[in-house]
Parts: structure tokens; C-alpha cells; sequence
């Protein structure tokens, strides 16, 4: 799956999964614009990977920062070919947020995703490219105490599919990757840094056993970007070791449940 000569936006470029897909793409032999707000691990990035990977300095929720990334793909490679959406806002205090914590993960997890697709569309027609937005099993199933990033994970999954049936007649193709559980950088707070109390916490909710690595998300997007993914648009993977196949029961019978008990 090459990407010889093509340019890639990767937003949210810097945290674990967004410099597994820029690394990714990279080795594939696109050029990458990085796009992220934090500029120091975002420089080392760039140095990590060299002179097709160039980062920018960016709040994807200003409209002029959108316009100069797009700008800053067109110098960096004359192109656009892809745009992945994977920048994330994680706040989220469920039903206490207020109107302007709602407004600004929207903006952030949503909003900002779908300005910057429109924008870039009149340069991903040209090549007919592609774009891979990043929902999650969390726009999928209720969540206790949590609103905004789930909404807007929800919401991102319909967005891929009106964006798929716009961009369709333009053979630009939009689809969408779900992870479940997947070291990241939320992911790594919550188990103290400790992957292996990841997984075994993973295990129970992932039939394959372990929290998802990076890489593992990041295949998905390089074969979503590609021309084995030509004829794939409006579709949502999931990259979640089957999390989402699974009931409340965790894929066991009630059988089973009852067997336990003795």
C-alpha cells in the first residue's frame, strides 16, 4: 500500500496515535503535513522522521488556521491527497459541562474536522483523494458520566457519510476508524503508564485480548488512504479487537452467566 508522492494533513499529529499514522504514511512514502497544537512534541516529530514529514504549529478550532494549513500543504507538495482528521479534545464532564465546554469539544472534535475536509475538497478532487475521520467505540454505546466526546464521536460517524455521498461525484472517498481501548496518551494516564495493566484491564472487553496499539490504528488509515480501500467510502472500521461485536453479556450466553455461579 504506497503513497509514493502524495501529501497527507494529519491532524492531532503529535499524541501517540497521531505520530503512529504520520510514521506510517511517512514509510509509505507520502509527505505529511502534522498539524498540532503542541509544538515541542510536534518538532520532534518532524526531526524524528525527516524531510517528508514537516510540522505546523496550529489551533484547528481558528478558521485562519485552517486556510494556512491548507496553504502550507500546497507549498510543502503542490498537492492534497488526504486529509485525516484525528485531532481530539477528551474533557468532558458529562451533564455538569457548561454551553461553552460543549461548544468548544464540538468545535474541536467536530466542527474544526468538517471546515477543514471543506476546504481541502477542490484540492482532493484533483487527485481524487481521500479523507479518514477518527470516531471511536464511544460514539457507539451508552457512557455513564460522559457527554461531549461521545456526541461528537456519534456525530462524526454521520458526518463521514454525508461527506462520503457529497464528495462521491468528485471520486473523493471519506470513510471513518473506530478504535476501542488503544495506548494512547488517555489511555496511558488512566493505567499509570503501565501497559500491561492496560491490557489485562482491555482483556474482558476486547476478544482478542489487549488494548489496541497505535499501529494497529494507524494500518487502517494508510489502507483507507490507499488504492486497496478504491472502491470503500461511507464505511466505519472499527479497530477494537472486537469490542463492538459484543453485547452487554461480553459475547456470552446467559447459560454461561448462570454456569458461573457454581
Amino acid at each position: 500500500m504506497r503513497l509514493d508522492g502524495r501529501l497527507a494533513i494529519v491532524t492531532g499529529a503529535s499524541a501517540v496515535i497521531g505520530s503512529a499514522i504520520v510514521r506510517t504514511l511517512v514509510d509509505a512514502g507520502a509527505f505529511v503535513l502534522a498539524v498540532d497544537i503542541d509544538e515541542a512534541r510536534g518538532r520532534t516529530l518532524h526531526a524524528t522522521l525527516g524531510p517528508r514529514c514537516r510540522f505546523m504549529h496550529g489551533d484547528i478550532g481558528i478558521d485562519d488556521t485552517l486556510d494556512a494549513i491548507v496553504q502550507a500543504a500546497l507549498d510543502f507538495a503542490g498537492r492534497i491527497d488526504f486529509v485525516v482528521n484525528n485531532a481530539v479534545f477528551y474533557g468532558d464532564r458529562g451533564p455538569e459541562a457548561t454551553r461553552a465546554e460543549w461548544l468548544h469539544a464540538l468545535d474541536i472534535n467536530l466542527v474544526s474536522g468538517a471546515l477543514l475536509v471543506h476546504k481541502a475538497s477542490p484540492h482532493l478532487a484533483v487527485h481524487a483523494g481521500a479523507v479518514v475521520n477518527m470516531g471511536s467505540v464511544g460514539g457507539k454505546f451508552g457512557t455513564a458520566g460522559s457527554a461531549l466526546y461521545p456526541a461528537a464521536k456519534a456525530a462524526i460517524l454521520q458526518l463521514t457519510r454525508n461527506q462520503a455521498a457529497t464528495l462521491a461525484p468528485d471520486r473523493v472517498r471519506v470513510n471513518s476508524v473506530s478504535p476501542g481501548w488503544t495506548w494512547s496518551d488517555a489511555l496511558s494516564r488512566m493505567a499509570g503508564g503501565n501497559r500491561a495493566h492496560a491490557d489485562a484491564m482491555a482483556a474482558p472487553l476486547h476478544p482478542l485480548g489487549r488494548a489496541g496499539d497505535a499501529d494497529d490504528v494507524a494500518q487502517v488509515v494508510l489502507f483507507l488512504c490507499s488504492d486497496a480501500a478504491r472502491f470503500v467510502t461511507g464505511a466505519d472500521i472499527p479497530v477494537d479487537g472486537g469490542f463492538s461485536m459484543l453485547g452487554p453479556d461480553q459475547g456470552r450466553s446467559a447459560r454461561d452467566w448462570f454456569a458461573r455461579e457454581n
